[in-house]
């Protein structure tokens, strides 16, 4: 071993080229520098010495795998573990071309996926306030029923906006016992059952739907096309903004809030699947993270000892 100042110089080089050569921001320098710095701290405690650049080359898969996992056992997450692994590979690349230092390991190894985020889902009473009362982000009785429908069919049915934005005046169904017919992603088609209260913001909005037939658009913008989903955000983002509702009140937090409540309420996870639209029960069974977190917040809150 005893090759730091090899393994220093060349971290300092690399640092260098991608400050002038490949003129990365400062922050990006300064990470790659952490991340390249702890690899080689952790090698030293490792191998038992400083690491020079032949030893680099002769690292098993069994060592960066026991980098990373001494990562995770500090705490560091999947998506802070891919970024290290994601410095290193750049390292050895610039080694590969500047110093003859390669190791094919580094390549094969897989980096850790990135848990997705738990949807964010809204109070049930911030979810009802956007359905009754973004109609007040208007002053036109047209546009004020319009989007008090989009809105309340995001959360009554849990809709995607792009589902919801595609609907013709022909989906709606006109009989109480048939549900809306909607198509999701991969063009795939689903049945959902539409609320009362759905069925009357909707009858209120063709009330005042300027082409209400069969092969128009069921949500309009003013001029009369197809309502951009741009829009749409815009009005939610005002109305969060005026009542006070968090950043997360998008219109997609409206299909997690139907998700969310609906499984509080004691629905099933397959049938939830369905009513999304879920390819795979796994993106579904994230909404009981979602509800587990809810009923801990609330233990932490009203416990005596929370």
């Amino acid at each position: 071993m005893g090759g730091e100042a090899g393994t220093e110089a060349a971290r300092q080089d690399f640092l260098s080229w991608l400050t002038h050569e490949r003129r990365a921001s400062p922050l990006t320098v300064e990470a790659y520098a952490a991340d390249i710095a702890g690899f080689l701290g952790f090698l030293t405690n490792h191998l038992g010495g400083e690491p020079d650049l032949a030893a680099l080359t002769t690292l098993r898969a069994a060592d960066l795998r026991a980098w990373l996992a001494r990562a995770a056992m500090d705490g560091k997450g999947n998506a802070t573990r891919a970024r290290h692994l994601s410095a290193v590979r750049s390292f050895y690349r610039w080694l590969a071309r500047h110093r003859g230092v390669s190791n094919p390991q580094v390549r094969l190894l897989t980096a850790p996926r990135a848990r997705k985020p738990l949807p964010r889902a809204l109070e049930p009473q911030q979810a009802r306030a956007i359905a009754e009362d973004i109609g007040e982000m208007s002053d036109s009785a047209a546009q004020q029923a319009r989007d008090a429908a989009l809105f309340t069919l995001l959360y009554g049915c849990g809709l995607r906006i792009a589902e919801a934005l595609a609907l013709n005046v022909a989906d709606v169904p006109r009989d109480p016992g048939v549900g809306l017919r909607v198509t999701g992603k991969g063009n795939k088609q689903r049945i959902v059952p539409v609320l009362p209260v759905v069925r009357k913001a909707i009858a209120a909005w063709l009330r005042y739907h300027p082409r209400p037939v069969a092969d128009a658009p069921l949500f309009l913008g003013v001029r009369g096309a197809r309502l951009d989903p741009a829009v749409a955000q815009r009005t939610l983002r005002g109305f969060r903004r005026l009542s006070g509702l968090p950043e997360h009140a998008t219109p997609h937090a409206l299909r997690h809030s139907f998700a969310t409540h609906l499984l509080a309420d004691g629905a099933d996870l397959r049938s939830i699947q369905e009513l999304l639209g879920h390819a795979s029960l796994s993106t579904t069974q994230r909404y009981t993270s979602v509800d587990t977190a809810r009923l801990m917040e609330v233990w932490r809150r009203t416990h005596p000892r929370g």
